[in-house]
């Protein structure tokens, strides 16, 4: 028999909320919180990173993909954590990461840049809203403290709105091909001035690129400028971090082991390059949506609903799996292929916020989801609630 352990929650509805409650200086205080948001965009195989190596119907549905779980350790008697994750384990060990599983935003198709508009702009629909959730957070702390800062190419969809916020590479041009860039190399090989200029450019455009690449070490470069953008007291109290790979279609079992250690080093480098600001920190990490439960001929999986996150951070109450598990066998699946969603993401990262930062939560549901229709905000997600 499973074990339904389901999200407590609490609130009003943010349809409601929203008529009434005002969207700006809801802290009263200055806070020395941070708030990272890791995007996975491709949408990750939440099956794959957090596996339910306990429901009966899990070895039969995922194939070979289960084998990379024959000795992976298991969190609880349902859920085994990817043996990629080697920080994120030591961390949950510790009390401070913590996943839900089955969750997702509103959206119920499966488009990329659907599904990441509504994961990012707060909405119900794509292309509902105009600014995102992010920057509507920065207005939620006090004026002097809402500095944000995306660790992006260019400024993510989450982050826009009317706080104006920085980017490490801000960008208006498409990623050019790498055929372009090893011709614009060699054009300024003879210049000193020019080269050195292009090749730091090289340097921030690998920062953000791939998880896998380098084997992990762009990864926990990424991770230790986004500490030290958030450390100085003046600094930024959010950033955003995307990630790209996750759109695992074939092969997947290698791909993802290999995006999976880079999220991991670039965990443990936030954490270990804010040292005793860990404590007040919070790592969201997200996915648009998860993927098919079944397997595909090409040893992938094909775009699915809900998925898995994580929060990690010196007061997360961790140490625990938190899901309403709805089970793999064929009559439990969404739309007979997917992991069906249980849990609201967007309630998870209401609830979230709101504790973080010491806010009440319908009011912080009513200005991140003001549009999202009836979200209620997770509680007991840190150590102060």
């Amino acid at each position: 028999m499973f074990t339904r352990r389901t999200f407590v929650s609490t609130g009003t509805l943010a349809a409601i909320g929203a008529a009434f409650a005002p969207r700006i200086a809801f802290a009263a205080a200055p806070t020395e919180k941070r708030f990272v948001f890791i995007i996975q965009r491709g949408a990750a195989d939440g099956l794959h990173t957090l596996a339910p190596v306990g429901d009966p119907a899990y070895a039969a549905a995922r194939g070979a993909l289960a084998q990379d779980f024959a000795s992976a350790a298991k969190l609880d008697a349902m859920f085994a954590l990817h043996p990629a994750l080697a920080n994120t384990a030591a961390l949950y060990k510790g009390g401070e990461a913590l996943f839900a599983h089955a969750v997702a935003s509103p959206y119920r198709d499966r488009s990329h840049f659907d599904g990441q508009n509504v994961l990012e702009s707060g909405g119900k629909d794509a292309y509902q809203i105009k600014d995102g959730w992010l920057n509507r957070l920065l207005s939620v702390l006090p004026q002097e403290q809402a500095k944000g800062i995306a660790v992006a190419a260019t400024v993510p969809m989450a982050l826009r709105g009317k706080v104006e916020v920085a980017s490490y590479a801000p960008s208006a041009l498409p990623d050019a091909s790498d055929d372009l860039l090893a011709r614009v190399t060699q054009l300024y090989a003879g210049d000193a001035q020019l080269h050195a200029l292009w090749e730091q450019a090289n340097a921030t455009r690998a920062l953000t690129g791939d998880l896998a690449a380098d084997n992990g070490r762009n990864a926990a470069a990424t991770g230790a400028l986004a500490a030290r953008l958030l450390a100085p007291a003046d600094g930024a109290r959010i950033a955003m971090i995307e990630t790209g790979g996750w759109d695992t279609h074939s092969g997947q079992s290698g791909r993802l082991a290999a995006q999976l250690r880079g999220l991991d080093a670039m965990i443990g480098a936030i954490k270990t390059g804010l040292g005793p600001l860990w404590k007040d920190t919070m790592v969201l990490v997200a996915t648009e949506f998860g993927r098919t439960v079944a397997v595909n001929g090409t040893g992938g999986t094909d775009h699915g609903t809900a998925s898995a996150a994580m929060l990690l951070g010196g007061g997360v109450k961790g140490g625990r799996v938190i899901a309403d598990w709805p089970g793999l066998a064929p009559a439990n699946l969404y739309e007979a292929r997917d992991l069906k969603p249980t849990a609201s993401l967007d309630g998870v990262i209401a609830g979230a916020t709101a504790a973080h930062f010491g806010v009440d939560p319908a009011r912080m549901t009513a200005a991140l989801f003001p549009a999202a229709g009836p979200v209620r905000a997770v509680e007991g997600l840190t150590r102060s609630v």
